[in-house]
């Protein structure tokens, strides 16, 4: 899963610190455009109770503190209360000196969990294949930027070069830019893209380099907002939508209230964290909630008692649907998920297995599966009408459509007994599986502890690939999804 991808370069200035004022405010969380989005909020916590149980066996000591650990008690502290779920979703994944993803290699079989593209080339070939499509679609432009959203190790953009590279005039057009806050992923990434040693910055931090791959200029940004908006672009979301903060909320018969991180005081928790319920409305549950309930189907909130809701989210479609309004291209998300609301789908990964989300945090993957309707709503209210969604259909469907069997063929006539049956198992990874259909409770690891037992509409957290001897297929869980202007047909194989 890509690097959380935060507006603004004041997400990548988030510092560690042992002292709570110097604490981040977590307002990077979200964005300027809404303020439901901002996580710096005191909360009274008269009132405030534990809303369910760890399930743990009796306790014989409470586990080691992990600097994220101290780090989040002591922003508690500072803050006078408990903090939002995306608030403690943010710091634990991409605070700079103790965040997951700023201190550990978490991608591939060596990691905490395994993404498409480390799977099989042919992905990013795919994806090559289908922005060579919509670079024809367009016109053919003489200058075009490739735009990737958090590009974790650097696969799916080097596989993509590659493999378009035949295409001499598609090639010749394109840049590449790439939206990174991580420094220690921005090696990876420049290397995986064979570039120079050497770079010009800007005055804006913009990173510039040469690929050694086709010779094309890359260049990286902490925010889409440096990347220029001059020419056509194809943005790439693979696994990025999931890693965005998310808000929680249940129903109670107080009404709906926030679900938060707070410390626990409990000697007999092996947790230090624990979660709690809002005893009032919070600026997340006063103007996000709303927002979102309005826009699911009639009589949706009659039966739903858990929601998540991912602003952030909705807030970045919205953006690169008004970029692709205005500018012409596409933008493309593959991602796990599903056309309708989640529950509680919030879910941390370590070591290839689930478990609780508080336990020793900075050290596992937290991941949420994404609400593509969510998405739709941002695109719509950011647009107006003047972008266009198609999707999501299933990533068997959008690879299988795009010639993905009969470019496994191709491999094969000129492959080892070793590196075909490497092929055929990443084929077959890639594009097989069923549509998750559990309904009803999460497990108590993949929601902080938490039974949400009786949440209509519940799915177990099975998108993401996390490693083990026996793998499900992601054909199914995966979806792809894309943004056009609203003059533009639906694009292969969505149409």
């Amino acid at each position: 899963m890509p690097l959380l991808y935060m507006q603004g370069a004041g997400a990548a200035q988030r510092q560690f610190s042992s002292d709570p004022a110097e604490k981040s405010s977590g307002n990077d969380a979200g964005t300027a455009k809404d303020s439901t989005t901002r996580s710096s909020v005191v909360i009274d916590r008269t009132g405030l109770f534990h809303v369910g149980s760890h399930n743990h066996s009796p306790a014989t000591g409470r586990e080691p503190e992990t600097d994220m650990c101290k780090h989040i008690k002591a922003l508690i502290q500072f803050r006078g209360g408990p903090i939002t779920i995306a608030e403690y979703m943010s710091e634990v994944l991409t605070n700079p000196s103790a965040g997951y993803y700023t201190t550990r290699n978490v991608f591939g079989e060596a990691g905490d969990f395994i993404t498409s593209p480390e799977i099989s080339q042919l992905f990013g070939e795919m994806v090559g294949i289908w922005c060579v499509w919509m670079w024809h679609e367009m016109g053919k432009p003489h200058a075009l930027r490739l735009v990737e959203l958090g590009p974790g190790r650097g696969t799916l953009m080097a596989d993509l070069l590659r493999s378009t590279a035949t295409f001499k005039e598609f090639s010749l057009s394109i840049t590449a830019d790439l939206v990174e806050v991580s420094d220690a992923l921005r090696e990876r990434q420049q290397s995986a893209l064979d570039c120079s040693t050497t770079a010009t910055v800007s005055d804006a931090g913009v990173e510039s380099h040469t690929s050694g791959l086709t010779g094309i200029p890359v260049r990286w940004h902490r925010s889409l907002e440096t990347v220029s908006s001059d020419s056509p672009a194809i943005y790439i979301a693979h696994e990025f939508f999931d890693a965005l903060p998310v808000h929680q909320f249940q129903r109670t018969d107080r009404g709906w209230r926030e679900r938060l991180v707070d410390v626990s005081d409990d000697e007999e928790d092996p947790l230090h964290l624990r979660m709690v319920l809002a005893p009032n409305q919070t600026p997340a549950s006063k103007l996000l909630l709303p927002r979102r309930l309005e826009a699911l189907p009639p009589d949706t909130e009659q039966w739903l008692r858990f929601l998540e809701v991912c602003p952030q989210g909705m807030a970045i479609a919205g953006d690169l649907a008004k970029r692709v309004a205005k500018e012409g291209g596409a933008a493309l998300v593959i991602d796990y998920g599903r056309d309708r609301p989640y529950p509680a789908s919030l879910a941390a990964i370590r070591d290839h297995g689930f478990v609780n989300m508080l336990s020793s945090p900075g050290t596992a993957d937290l991941s949420a599966h994404v609400d593509f309707s969510a998405l739709r709503q941002g695109v719509e209210e950011a647009t107006e009408g003047a972008a266009a969604c198609h999707g999501p259909i299933s990533q068997a469907h959008f690879l299988e459509g795009l010639g993905v069997r009969e470019r496994l063929s191709a491999l094969l006539e000129n492959a080892s007994e070793d590196e075909a049956a490497d092929l055929i198992s990443g084929y077959e990874r890639l594009v097989t599986g069923s549509e998750p259909d559990q309904e009803g409770a999460h497990s108590s690891a993949s929601t902080g502890g938490v039974s949400l037992e009786g949440a209509l509409g519940g799915e177990s957290s099975a998108g993401k690939q996390h490693g083990g001897a026996q793998q499900e297929g992601m054909g199914q869980t995966y979806k792809a999804f894309a943004i056009l202007p609203a003059s533009k047909p639906p694009p292969v194989p969505f149409g």
